[in-house]
């Protein structure tokens, strides 16, 4: 098990380039089960959750080929249509090979997914999006079993704009006959680079403001795709540098997948400039308290929610954050409030009245960007903060102390005996 110790104080200085998107690899990757063709994806940073992946799909019948961040997927025989307990209980993303297998077989078993404690995010919509297409859905013994004689295109309509469910059904319906329409689907940049790639695999997939339409094919194909920037990571690395007063270059970026957060980073009084792939932002002594509320893409991000509060801590007056994506994703207030910060969580509703400075302290990561808002709040404050559980953050960011330390950060991974 490994720890974070951070000494914090100074501001960060330099320049970036953020990897590849693990929520859009992850699908990208499921994909690979809709062919037996050669699937190659590139700029693949090779995460837990990558690497979690990587093991359900070797057991369910691929060979995988890795290398630098390149990944060569090729099936080694017949695949399964089980998924193990043992793997898919890591990583909730997991419950995506259940698409692919049932448009291909006819039959899917997979067990009820792990990963992040925040919150049930609930199958439900997955499960009726799948009985719309022709599935017929039962579960035993702790898994999802679905099974068809004959699926279908169909007009679905989310009650919420999920990413799983979009991804999901996205993937089924790529080799369902007729013509699926998701009306209130989820259309984050990540569901973008999923369309892509079918497309790239021989699939019929348009995206518009309001609806996914996918004509379904009779086979797949073998492609190369290359994932799209990580906007969260860049997002935390613009919210670290802006935390400390800094000033730096975040490289590799997709801007017009930040707006959002780019509008929150202006209000708080940081200077943003955009060159192409390019943010350069210099953060202000004490940001302006900025209230937030996630929300599916194009407003904020749930998953830089826990980021902008650590930097909200420091904010000279009241903020409010409000979570409306995930229940239970305030875990890190507790945390925070270690460190000398001023949290009240009332429901779904974060109350934040910034302090001038915070205090190191020892920390414990309980998610994955809960664990990212604790690094960004040890870089600002007093003294030195121990972090335990990185493991949470592993799964998310690729090697984050070495991207942070080449900013100026006083970071350091040890390894801690058992």
């Amino acid at each position: 098990m490994d720890r974070f110790k951070i000494t914090g104080g100074g501001p960060l200085k330099g320049e970036v380039t953020v990897n590849g998107s693990k929520n859009a690899a992850l699908p990208v990757l499921v994909a690979s089960l809709l062919t037996d063709e050669p699937f190659e994806v590139s700029r693949l940073p090779l995460l837990r959750d990558i690497r979690t992946t990587f093991r359900i799909l070797e057991a369910l019948g691929k060979k995988i080929d890795y290398e630098n961040d390149r990944a060569v997927i090729t099936s080694a025989g017949q695949l399964s249509t089980s998924a193990p307990y043992d793997l898919v209980k890591q990583m909730r993303a997991s419950n995506l090979v259940a698409g692919p297998l049932v448009a291909r077989f006819k039959h899917a078993r997979v067990p009820l997914p792990g990963g992040c404690a925040i919150g049930l995010r609930p199958m439900d919509i997955h499960l009726s999006a799948f009985e719309k297409l022709g599935a017929t859905v039962a579960t035993e013994q702790g898994d999802i079993v679905l099974t068809a004689k004959k699926l279908r295109g169909a007009h679905i309509k989310f009650p919420f704009p999920s990413v799983g469910a979009t991804e999901n059904i996205m993937m089924c319906a790529a080799l369902v006959p007729g013509t699926t329409v998701i009306e209130n689907p989820a259309l984050e940049p990540e569901i973008a680079d999923l369309a892509l790639c079918l497309n790239e695999m021989g699939a019929d997939v348009k995206l518009s403001h309001k609806t996914i339409t996918i004509t379904g094919k009779e086979a797949m194909h073998g492609a190369k795709h290359r994932v799209t920037a990580d906007r969260i990571e860049a997002g935390t690395y613009l919210i670290a540098v802006a935390s400390g007063g800094g000033r730096a270059k975040i490289r590799g970026c997709v801007p017009g997948d930040l707006k959002a957060l780019l509008s929150a980073l202006e209000k708080s009084g940081a200077k943003i400039s955009v060159n192409g792939d390019c943010i350069e932002i210099t953060g202000p002594a004490r940001p302006k308290p900025v209230s937030i509320t996630t929300k599916p893409h194009p407003g904020f991000p749930t998953d830089l929610q826990a980021p902008w509060m650590a930097y909200m801590c420091r904010a000279k007056g009241l903020c409010r954050i409000r979570e409306t994506i995930f229940e239970n994703r305030f875990m890190h207030a507790a945390e925070l409030a270690r460190m000398g910060a001023n949290i009240l969580v009332k429901g779904n509703t974060a109350y934040i009245r910034g302090v001038e400075r915070l205090s190191g302290a020892i920390v414990m990561s309980s998610d994955l960007r809960g664990g990212a808002a604790l690094a960004l709040a040890a870089l600002s404050a007093n003294g030195g903060t121990e972090i335990q559980r990185v493991y949470h953050i592993d799964r998310g960011y690729f090697r984050l102390e070495e991207g942070l330390r080449g900013l100026g950060a006083k970071m350091l991974r040890e390894h801690i005996k058992e």
